[in-house]
């Protein structure tokens, strides 16, 4: 399994508009973080999760050529609002490109994007497979996948767990149950928005407990606000087998 870090960034990315902070001013190319989503590459498949506002800046850049399916964590603008473009791989693929996520998701998505669910849809749309999923283990061509339900406040979002690698974003609170998915992973990404007290988002103290407490042999950190610190400065901060991702980083599993 490859897998590419599309965009590590919270729903503002960094640098932030109007941003003069020493993170949005810094020149260290890790410090540039377009919105969370991953790129996985496994058993001969394609697939992204999330289509943030970055996603065709995140494809030209990582030179995505074919792409199987999307998987969605939730119905949120900074996961969801690139969708659009997919249409490029309509295009190539002759095809329409299945998307997974919740029933919650899927409704959102008929929503915002309503002119690709028209009977009389306007030539060139996006063309989707809509595939409602629930918290349990499903398959895409021959891969499975099993989602692991976190808490975003109160919303509840889907991480993901394929093979010896989970992914979770936007996460500040993860049941017993839940946590139980997870151990065995080999390498586990983890939502870490700042260092102070947040409503929907782990700090970086409680990323490193629960990391700690689940054993995972390596861990990256993502979904990151130019509050937590430059990407230099924070990595002095982490223990051996804990590392801030940063966009464009590759992981060969």
């Amino acid at each position: 399994m490859r897998v590419t870090f599309l965009g590590t960034g919270t729903s503002q990315g960094i640098p932030v508009i109007a941003c003069d902070c020493v993170v949005c001013r810094s020149k260290d190319p890790r410090d540039k973080r377009l919105r969370a989503s991953v790129w996985i590459q496994t058993e001969g498949k394609s697939f992204v999760i999330d289509t943030g506002p970055d996603f065709r800046q995140q494809m030209l850049r990582a030179n995505v050529r074919e792409l199987d399916a999307a998987i969605f964590t939730h119905q949120h603008k900074d996961h969801t609002a690139g969708l659009d473009d997919i249409r490029a791989f309509n295009h190539k693929s002759g095809r329409d490109i299945p998307l997974y996520g919740r029933a919650e998701v899927l409704n959102q998505i008929r929503v915002e994007f309503a002119y690709a669910f028209t009977e009389q849809r306007y030539p060139g749309v996006p063309q989707f497979e809509l595939h409602a999923i629930e918290n349990k283990p499903f398959n895409i061509q021959g891969v499975s996948i099993h989602p692991v339900e976190v808490m975003h406040h109160r919303l509840a979002v889907y991480g993901y767990r394929i093979g010896d690698f989970t992914y979770i974003t936007d996460a500040n609170f993860i049941s017993e149950e839940e946590q139980e998915k997870i151990k065995g992973s080999k390498v586990l990404v983890l939502d870490t928005l700042q260092k102070e007290p947040h409503i929907s988002h782990f700090t970086l103290s409680q990323s490193l407990q629960l990391i700690e407490k689940l054993a995972v042999p390596q861990a990256y950190l993502t979904h990151i606000s130019h509050r937590l610190g430059r990407h230099a400065d924070v990595e002095n901060e982490l223990p051996p087998y804990v590392r801030l991702a940063y966009d464009e980083l590759v992981l060969d599993l």
